[in-house]
């Protein structure tokens, strides 16, 4: 029971940085909008409308990680955690599309640097390091995957104002516009090595893959070392949402096996399972004479 409110309680935790992140991220696309028109910089104005995308994101997961914590019913008897992983889906969408765009952006500017307002960079390279950086702090220990993709999407805007903080000290001093694009390309490509590693670990999930650190083979080997089990088979292993798993398999008996030993079995089974960290287990035992075979058997 301790267990069940460990989850709720970090998964309460976990809405609440999402909330923080999204308000921060709309008030400061707001100012970013005021910034850039009173420095006249379409730089700013155009960082403004990828941060009102941003904001946009963080609201859907905010939504989805806050719709995730509701309990299990009859339409979806697994739970809503899923809705929190649908929340990290559709940020990893977004901000592989965002990076994209920067350097889709920033690789023409490469070759053709164009001149740019340092004053108003520097200025709101400090605000941006200053109001994302409190939402990093608050994300970065996060255990679901919801919020780790938040913390890689506000990251890349605070390397992103670094980048423009660095570009807009040296600019001052040497006219070469050429530092700002390149540094803005090494950062995208930073963050987008992490956006796809967890997109791919996202669609595993989705995909039922077992979790890594899990073997199926070395599972059903240590099934079979209980006494009373003659061989296993049909076992299944996925994650709900990254934290849960669940397990199902069938185990075949003797045909003599009493009650109290088939019950002793089950037990010692779930004990086994338990101890590698699977929250729930579905284990249909079996007579050593009974034909499992064909759709009864999944």
């Amino acid at each position: 029971m301790a267990h069940h409110h460990h989850h709720s309680h970090g998964h309460d935790h976990g809405s609440q940085n999402i909330k923080v992140a999204f308000i921060l991220n709309l008030l400061f696309t707001v100012l970013e909008i005021v910034g850039g028109l009173w420095t006249n910089s379409m730089a700013i104005l155009s960082d403004a409308l990828h941060d009102l995308g941003d904001s946009l994101s963080l609201g859907i997961s905010w939504y989805l990680e806050k719709y995730s914590h509701r309990k299990p019913d009859y339409q979806y008897s697994f739970g809503y955690a899923r809705f929190s992983l649908l929340g990290a889906l559709i940020n990893s969408v977004i901000l592989l599309g965002g990076s994209l765009v920067i350097l889709a952006r920033a690789i023409p500017r490469i070759i053709t640097p164009e001149p740019v307002n340092t004053e108003g960079m520097l200025v709101f390279a400090i605000l941006g390091i200053a109001i994302n950086g409190i939402a990093v702090l608050r994300l970065r220990k996060g255990r679901s995957l919801n919020e780790r993709v938040v913390f890689w999407h506000l990251m890349e805007d605070v390397l992103g104002w670094v980048v423009i903080l660095i570009a807009s000290i040296v600019l001052r001093f040497v006219d070469i516009p050429v530092i700002d694009p390149i540094l803005s390309v090494l950062i995208t490509l930073y963050i987008l090595h992490n956006v796809m590693g967890n997109l791919r670990e996202v669609l595993s999930i989705f995909l039922q893959k077992v979790p890594k650190d899990f073997s199926i083979p070395e599972i059903e080997a240590e099934f079979t070392q209980v006494p009373d089990i003659q061989s296993v088979h049909h076992t299944h292993l996925w994650s709900l949402e990254g934290q849960k798993h669940l397990l199902s398999t069938h185990v075949v008996v003797k045909d003599n096996i009493t009650q109290e030993d088939i019950i002793c079995v089950k037990q010692k089974v779930r004990d086994l399972v338990k101890a590698k960290g699977i929250d729930h287990i579905t284990v249909e035992v079996e007579f050593h004479t009974e034909d499992c075979q064909g759709e009864c058997c999944y």
